[in-house]
Order: C-alpha cells, then structure tokens, then sequence
C-alpha cells in the first residue's frame, strides 16, 4: 500500500502540470522514473489512465475519474497530517488532569493559567477526586495526569515529587493558651480533633503516623475538604489538622495558631502521576514539564 500511495502521488503530479518531464522536476524524480511509475500503475489498475502525445500527456476518461478521487483522498491525509502538526505543536489538542480540590485552589491554579495563557487552543478537562480515585481514573484511561497528594504506591505509575508540604495541627482563639509548650500526643488525643474523611491520603498519613507513636485518634469532626477544617478551627470547634502550606494566610493573619507538637509530623510530597505503559499527549508532557521545572 505504502508503494501504491507513492505512486498516486506522481499520477496526481503528472496530472496536474500534464507533463512527465514538469511533474519529474516537481518531485525531484527523474523523467523514466516517472514514466515507469504510471506504466506500473496502469498495469495493477488495467486501465489507461493517460493519453501520450507530443505535447504532453492528457488524462484518459478513467483518469479523470480516478485523478479526483486519488486527489480528494491525497488531501485528506494532508489535512490528517497538518492536524497531527497542530497537535504537537499544542495549537490544537486535550489536557486531562486529575487533581483534588485543595491543590486544584492552593497549588495547580497558577500553572493552569500560565498554560492556558501559552496554549490558548488546548482543551481542558479537569476531574476532581481523592487520591484513590484519582489512581481509579488513571488505570482507566479516562486522565493523562493525577496531581495529588503522595504518598502513593502503584506498580504502574511512574510518580514524581513536586512540592513538599507539612501537616500541622491548628487552632482559633480558644485554644491559643495550649501554645505555652509542645503538646503531647496523649494531650492531643484529648483535644477535639477536626480532620479530613478516612479515605483523604493525607488523613491516612497523618494517622499512620500518630499510630507509629502508639497514639489511636478519633475525632470528633470528619469534614469533606481543607477549607472546612480551616473554617471550623477558626469558629474554634476544635483542632484541627491541615496543610500548612495552604494555610499560610490565616496563620500570617493571626486567625488560626499553630499548635508545637511533641515530635513534629515529618513532611510528605504533592506529586504528579501518569501511566508507565501509556505514552503521553504532547499537552500532558508539556504541562508536566512545567510543573517539575517550577
């Protein structure tokens, strides 16, 4: 097939300058090279497809009929061709993501406008969810990319670091006279306790942690996202634990406190994810590109 659609290119060459030698100098070909070309496919069509004369060469009534098929068809791929350039060059094309909504406000939302502002054509579509669901979708096929919170452990995905964020407890008003000293795990367990719902990763890091000091939390409030945990500790409702990095502007403004504790919650990693056996989009690479060179 790869032969044949060489020489439909000639035959539509040759078609349309009606001439060997013009169509051999158009497709830097020599002139028997061409000749050849058409006798070869007139012979696998068994059909004359050009009338010769000394003039030049003019297209039989087969011709005719083969020469705008042939040239629809050629400029269809052509068209298949230049998208394909469009896509790799970002001037057309999808960017899936996965992100929970936390890092979606706190974190991506500047790199999805500086991207936006660079490839203005490119479609998003962005599917919040946790960090297992956002491993679910991934599996599936139905995001290119997950940003979210690690750590996570899949065989199949390749998982690369981008930000490092601290989990800290924090408080209204209410509770700033606990800040004399670093509190201990077993007065903390006391307090009331303000976290994210089970299957949030950065609640199960924060668990296993306190686990690994011997320490079994229930608490009293289990909220759906970190903006209620900020809100409910500022109406001083209990402690709550939040990331610190996405909490900066209550801390600096003096509307929630830091709570010291015995033995601080090490640092984790918002980190960005995709399959290892699917390649990516140009507009995924090149949106993960940026997010590991910042």
């Amino acid at each position: 097939m790869v032969i044949k659609l060489d020489m439909y290119r000639i035959f539509l060459q040759v078609g349309k300058s009606e001439s060997f030698s013009k169509a051999a100098r158009s497709l830097y070909m020599t002139q028997p090279a061409i000749s050849q070309a058409i006798a070869q496919l007139e012979q696998e069509l068994n059909s004359r497809l050009f009338n010769r004369t000394p003039k030049g060469v003019h297209l039989t009534d087969e011709g005719t009929i083969l020469f705008g098929h042939v040239k629809a068809a050629l400029e269809l791929i052509e068209a298949g061709e230049n998208k394909l350039l469009e896509f790799k060059h970002l001037t057309l094309g999808e960017l899936k993501l996965g992100v929970g909504d936390t890092i979606s406000k706190y974190y991506l939302l500047e790199y999805l406008e500086d991207f936006r502002n660079r490839y203005p054509n490119i479609h998003f579509k962005i599917v919040n969810g946790t960090t297992t669901e956002l491993s679910n979708q991934l599996k599936s096929g139905a995001i290119d990319l997950a940003i979210c919170n690690l750590p996570l452990s899949e065989d199949g995905f390749d998982v690369i670091p981008l930000k490092e964020v601290h989990d800290v407890f924090v408080c209204g008003e209410k509770y700033k006279p606990l800040l004399n000293k670093p509190l201990s795990f077993e007065q903390l367990v006391k307090l009331p306790l303000i976290m994210l719902e089970r299957l949030a990763n950065s609640r199960k890091y924060v668990e296993k942690f306190l686990n690994e000091q011997g320490i079994m939390i229930e608490p009293e409030l289990e909220l759906g996202s970190h903006d209620l945990l900020i809100e409910f500790a500022k109406s001083n409702l209990g402690i709550a634990c939040v990331t610190k990095e996405f909490s900066l502007e209550y801390l600096e403004q003096g509307k929630l406190f830091e709570m010291e504790l015995e033995k601080p919650i090490p640092p984790r990693f918002i980190g960005i994810c995709h399959l290892k056996t699917v390649p990516l989009t140009p507009a995924a690479t090149r949106f993960m590109q940026m997010l590991v060179k910042k």
